[in-house]
């Protein structure tokens, strides 16, 4: 006898994730329903007791049963999770331990009471003129809550230093607000306490490979199950594509796995997927952990779906459901698979973009590849929402291939099939430039 479909709701349930949750290998046995929309989740104004009130509305009008609540977003969806599945007893990690590791510094604090890969940090107050003394330049300067590298900038200097303070200062209260909200919810530390939601992370830079070990935990216990490389355009900080799976050397992806072993541990998450990213220095052999995330990648799931036959939605989908994930290794129809950004760096206006023919013609002509248009026509580039500091994305480029010499003349002739015009404006960000490459 068939089992009943398995009610899933989803914060934030967009065209892009549909048609992945809908390609699921068990697809039949969940019925994936939206919950709260893109543009409300994400708008200039995060109102965080209104958007609770909207999704507790949703749910309780719900005639069947509501048997899981996910996200594949940062905050405020990753906030929103745990409190809407705590009030109704489903699956899910803690707040706590879901807001250690959205706090960049209290992360930070639980990731060194472990291991040793982590670099030099502080957090600095708005008014500060220089970094603390046992900083080095060149520095990240971020929020203590921020995503996507929002406000995130590079400094090598006093000057750059109080400038960039000044630029996340004037532009950190979007989050910072209503993360306050979540915190108050949590029992701090009192060092957490003091520092609040809209202060500042300092800390030196990551030299090396950047890398993102993408893993769930299943009853206390983390399961590494996939490493993806992450390639920068040459030359800065803002990326090119993330690629799996890895070609990093087999003992250096061990280091890895046990170092986020340790950490996902220490900070308590439990019942749900994650990813952290790390810098490799090929030459000393060093690495650095870069950040915790307490969800999985969405932008690595059509990869691992061409690789390894299901994309990481599909643990998430049955941690929430109470049930282990099931994963297999290479069992996809491609050997490596990749997801492109294609940026500009200079300011502009978007004149058009290609069609929604343009791209269905060309997913069709050429296999293993999809888009995903980030603009639109008439857009000043610098109005943007959810850009680096330092670059304008115009598409997303997902490209499967046998190797990765097929991989990038398929990249190639996919680009030559997107046409953009964009006028040039005046001004916009210049990339950052790395030395770390």
């Amino acid at each position: 006898m068939r089992q009943p479909e398995s009610n899933v709701f989803v914060l934030g349930l967009d065209e892009h994730n549909r048609a992945v949750l809908d390609g699921l290998p068990r697809a039949s046995e969940y019925r994936f329903h939206p919950l709260l929309d893109m543009d409300r989740l994400q708008g200039p104004r995060i109102d965080l007791p209104d958007l609770l009130d909207a999704a507790r509305a949703r749910l309780d009008a719900f005639e069947g049963t509501v048997d899981a609540i996910i996200g594949f977003w940062d905050f405020p969806v990753s906030a929103l999770v745990p409190i809407l599945c705590a009030e109704r007893g489903l699956p899910a990690s803690s707040l706590r331990s879901v807001v250690t590791c959205e706090h960049k510094y209290w992360s930070r604090l639980e990731q060194a009471a472990v291991i040793d890969e982590v670099p030099g940090f502080a957090a600095v107050r708005f008014s500060a003129e220089r970094p603390p003394g046992h900083l080095r330049y060149p520095l990240w300067l971020k929020p203590v809550k921020s995503f996507s590298s929002i406000l995130a900038f590079r400094v090598t200097d006093d000057e750059q230093f109080r400038d960039a303070l000044a630029q996340i200062r004037d532009g950190s209260g979007r989050l910072g607000e209503p993360f306050e909200f979540v915190l108050d919810r949590v029992d701090l530390p009192d060092e957490i306490a003091r520092v609040g939601g809209s202060a500042c992370l300092a800390e030196e830079e990551g030299r090396g490979r950047q890398v993102t070990v993408e893993g769930y935990v299943w009853r206390g216990e983390p399961v590494v199950y996939g490493i993806v490389d992450s390639l920068h355009y040459p030359g800065t900080s803002c990326f090119l594509r993330y690629q799996y799976p890895s070609s990093l050397p087999a003992a250096v992806q061990g280091r890895l796995a046990d170092l986020s072993r340790r950490v996902i541990r220490r900070i308590g998450l439990d019942s749900v997927t994650f990813n952290i990213e790390f810098f490799w220095d090929d030459e000393t052999g060093d690495i650095r952990l870069l950040e915790v995330n307490p969800r999985h990648s969405q932008s690595h799931a059509r990869m691992l779906s061409h690789v390894d036959g299901a994309p990481n939605h599909e643990p998430q989908i049955r941690l929430a459901l109470g049930r282990e994930p099931e994963l297999t290794h290479g069992a996809g129809e491609y050997a490596v698979a990749a997801k492109w950004f294609l940026r500009r760096f200079t300011d502009g206006i978007v004149r058009s973009v290609p069609t929604a023919e343009d791209v269905e013609r060309m997913e069709r002509e050429i296999p293993g590849t999809n888009v995903k248009i980030a603009v639109k026509e008439g857009d000043l580039l610098s109005d943007l929402h959810g850009q680096d500091s330092y670059s304008y994305e115009l598409a997303q480029v997902f490209v499967a291939a046998d190797d990765t010499e097929e991989l990038q003349r398929t990249y190639d002739r996919c680009v030559a099939r997107l046409p953009f015009e964009i006028d040039d404006v005046a001004g916009g960000p210049e990339c950052a430039q790395r030395t770390t490459e």
